[in-house]
């Protein structure tokens, strides 16, 4: 008897690698509208062709379910965010601006208390450096605070550790948003 696999096998270590490339080679022929992202997929539009930008997106969509329907692989309704305006994606929030921060990001950010230890730092650190791009001087700014995290160093923290953690807070609850460049 074979058997086969119905669904992406969950666990194995090639499977997101696997169903990313999957998702790529299908949406490729689309890939003007359609960019992916292992298995989130985003249809965007614009007016185009005399038709406007809701015409165009219907277009898209039905395009993109239709080849999903020839590979049979199937969307889950219940994860699935139709004619948005602004969609969460990686941490961030995409619109027609642009790009910001997810705003619970930046309220964690706001409200993270003082670093007692080193991996109090490093989860701080973590959370600021996925956000890094928001900010031009991002580097300059953890210079400092990621000298308390050399192997030797003993964990101290003065004033002007607590000067600058309080310093990089205000730059990362301030980011700006990162316009979308445009592909015309």
């Amino acid at each position: 008897m074979l058997w086969e696999w119905l669904v992406m096998p969950q666990g194995l270590s090639n499977a997101p690698a696997t169903f990313n490339r999957c998702v790529t080679n299908l949406l490729r022929s689309e890939s003007d509208f359609v960019p992916s992202y292992f298995d989130d997929v985003f249809v965007h539009s614009r007016a185009v062709d005399g038709k406007t930008d809701v015409e165009a997106y219907r277009i898209y969509v039905r395009k993109v379910l239709n080849l999903m329907r020839e590979r049979k692989l199937f969307a889950n309704l219940k994860k699935c965010i139709f004619a948005a305006n602004e969609i969460p994606l990686l941490g961030c929030i995409v619109d027609k601006n642009g790009v910001r921060p997810d705003p619970v990001k930046i309220k964690a950010i706001s409200d993270w208390p003082v670093p007692v230890d080193v991996k109090g730092l490093r989860k701080f650190l973590g959370l600021s450096a996925y956000l890094h791009k928001h900010s031009r001087i991002y580097a300059k700014t953890t210079v400092h605070l990621s000298r308390l995290l050399k192997k030797n160093e003993r964990w101290s923290w003065s004033a002007e550790f607590q000067h600058s953690f309080e310093g990089m807070k205000k730059i990362l609850i301030q980011m700006p948003v990162l316009a979308i460049a445009d592909q015309d």
